[in-house]
């Protein structure tokens, strides 16, 4: 088998990877196919981080929309991901990967609070690791707590995996001529105002040069094509 350029991986997954064909909900059939994933990524020796999202269930958007306070929509957010995360975390379990969910805001009778040493012993004990309820403030995206966290438990690259295969120089579904492309700079992402990612997450991650790999959840091996640096999506670097 292959050996893994990343030996301990930070993946950021959307809510979304999870939702049932209308894009909302949590679908357990599309649950067990993203841990199929993973389990593949982990049959590499990789020890593996996740930080979920909540598109799925709540954007916190709509809520501001009808004149919502952040805080609460935020808030509303944090719970959403640690539906997302125990989900996943049946799904790793019932496959035979040992997983542990951690939370930022306690909820004791449902996961562990987030301790960064008990994680990373997880992680060196070979079990999956999945941060729910982002960095438990409001006014944080899930993306800017994947990065804090990668930098906390010393992830050698932040995975953002989409529905998207790479980044575009335009919206390629504006622009069917748009350019893919393999690699940016950081300040190339923030200047051009990639939305894959949000800038405070891309700014944490160029202060602290940990790269950043964007691919398409869905293409087959994509991730275990990243975690063993064969070229695939975008990489965003220094």
């Amino acid at each position: 088998m292959s050996e893994a350029k990343y030996k301990r991986v930070m993946l950021k997954l959307g809510g979304e990877a999870l939702a049932g064909p209308e894009g909302y909900g949590i679908d357990p059939e599309r649950a067990a196919k993203v841990a199929d994933k993973i389990r593949q990524v982990k049959d590499h020796d990789v020890q593996i981080a996740i930080v979920m999202g909540a598109g799925n269930l709540w954007r916190g958007k709509d809520g501001l929309a009808h004149g919502m306070d952040q805080a609460t929509a935020d808030h509303m957010g944090m719970l959403a991901t640690v539906m997302n995360s125990l989900a996943l975390h049946d799904a790793l379990e019932r496959i035979g990967v040992t997983t542990r969910v951690q939370t930022a805001v306690e909820m004791r009778a449902f996961a562990e609070p987030y301790i960064r040493l008990r994680a990373t012993r997880h992680l060196e004990k070979g079990r999956v690791v999945i941060l729910g309820a982002g960095t438990g403030n409001p006014y944080f995206t899930t993306d800017t707590a994947a990065a804090l966290r990668a930098m906390e438990i010393g992830a050698e690259v932040l995975i953002k995996a989409t529905k998207v295969d790479a980044v575009y120089e335009s919206d390629p579904h504006l622009d069917p001529l748009a350019r893919k492309l393999d690699h940016l700079t950081y300040i190339d992402a923030l200047n051009m105002g990639v939305r894959i990612m949000d800038s405070t997450a891309i700014s944490l991650c160029m202060d602290n040069d940990l790269p950043i790999i964007v691919v398409n959840l869905w293409e087959p091996k994509s991730i275990e094509r990243a975690v063993l640096g064969e070229s695939v999506g975008t990489i965003i670097s220094r």
